[in-house]
Parts: structure tokens; sequence; C-alpha cells
């Protein structure tokens, strides 16, 4: 087994059960990997990092479901694929980005079930989180006010996100909107988020993205 560059940004390394592929594009670092399965994974090593066959494979899948940006993924030889999030969620990261769980397509593309997308403005791989947050110093609260309106009779489905350009995310499908802490801040169909980092009503846009000449590229 090693990992092998392919024609795009994607790594795959192939075990004797399974395929685990990373794409580095999408990456936080958020350690998950490295730290829940040591043996798979390498931290800090010169060539391959990803060994497959090191640990057993429901517990390697388990902890690839848990990479919250989708860098990580696998495809098991028996057939099985990651079973569709039962509910499509966006949790809001403390001052971070948004951490997507559904059935999605991205600019009307297929996503995969996992992302982290930037509500700073300041990635430089947007739409998808680089960690810019941290360095810019920006601030939002993950613990925003709950809305007691509406719920949603069918809480899955297909998730559509629309980055408009030089605007928010425009979001179309069923979707809870949750707290870092799992609270629930709002249950919609339709909904334009903020991605520029201005919005005085974060997590929704209020425009604020023309005011400050938000710039998408």
């Amino acid at each position: 087994m090693a990992v092998t560059e392919t024609g795009d940004p994607v790594d795959r390394a192939e075990g004797k059960d399974i395929a685990v592929k990373f794409d580095g594009r999408r990456c936080i670092h958020a350690r998950f990997c490295v730290t829940r399965a040591p043996a798979s994974f390498l931290a800090d090593v010169e060539g391959p990092w990803i060994l497959p066959d090191a640990s057993e494979i429901e517990y390697l899948c388990s902890v690839i479901r848990e990479c919250p940006s989708g860098a990580l993924t696998y495809e098991r030889r028996d057939g099985q694929s990651e079973p569709v999030p039962p509910v499509n969620l966006i949790s809001l990261r403390e001052n971070g980005p948004y951490v997507v769980r559904a059935d999605m397509s991205l600019d009307g593309e297929k996503a995969g079930f996992r992302a982290t997308l930037c509500r700073c403005g300041a990635s430089k791989r947007k739409p998808f989180c680089d960690k810019s947050h941290k360095y810019i110093g920006f601030e939002a609260t993950g613990e925003p006010p709950t809305d007691k309106g509406k719920k949603l009779a069918v809480r899955g489905g297909p998730l559509a996100i629309e980055p408009e350009a030089d605007g928010p995310l425009e979001v179309r499908g069923n979707l809870e909107i949750i707290s870092g802490t799992g609270r629930t801040v709002a249950c919609v169909d339709h909904a334009r988020l903020c991605r520029c980092g201005a919005s005085k009503t974060k997590p929704f846009c209020d425009e604020s993205h023309r005011r400050i000449g938000f710039r998408s590229l």
C-alpha cells in the first residue's frame, strides 16, 4: 500500500479492504484522524502517512466520518458506503466556520456529506475554510439566540448550497442550524448565510457584503 498522487490533488491510500482518500484542499487540521486512529494516520512523517490496514475497518470508517471538513473519505471493497445523514445540520463554530453535515451539493456539484465552509470572508480556498479566521481575529458567536419559529416535518433530503458571487451562501433544502453546543438555532428550508464576516445578524446575511466590498474570489 502507498499513498499515490492522482491527476487531481486528492491522495488515495489503498488497503486490503478499503481505500482512503484525502483532499488537502478541504483539510482544516482538526486532528481527529491522528489522535483517534494514530496507527492508520501518522503525524509528522515523510512519505506515506495513511495506513488503512493498521486499524479495524469499522473503527477506521467511524473515525473518518468524524472528519468535519470532508477531507477524508473512504471506499470499501464490500460496497458499503458512508451513510447519508438523517438530519441536515449546519453547526456554528465559535469564531470559526460553518460545519455542514448533509447530503449536499455545492455550486451544483455533489460535495459529499461533510464540509467546513468559510464564514469569516478571508479564506483563500472559498467556499471552504482554510483557518484564516484564526489569523484575522474573526469574532462570531457559536451560540446565537434560538429562533422559536417553525419545526421541520422532514429533516433530511438533498441540501443545495450555492455561493453567490461576492455574496452569501444561499441554502435550499431542509436544514437545522445549530449552535456549537448542539442547541437548535433555527429550522429553515431556505436561507442566505453570511460569508463576508460582517453581518450584524449572523449567521444570516444582512447585505453587509455590499457595504464592505466583499469579494468571493
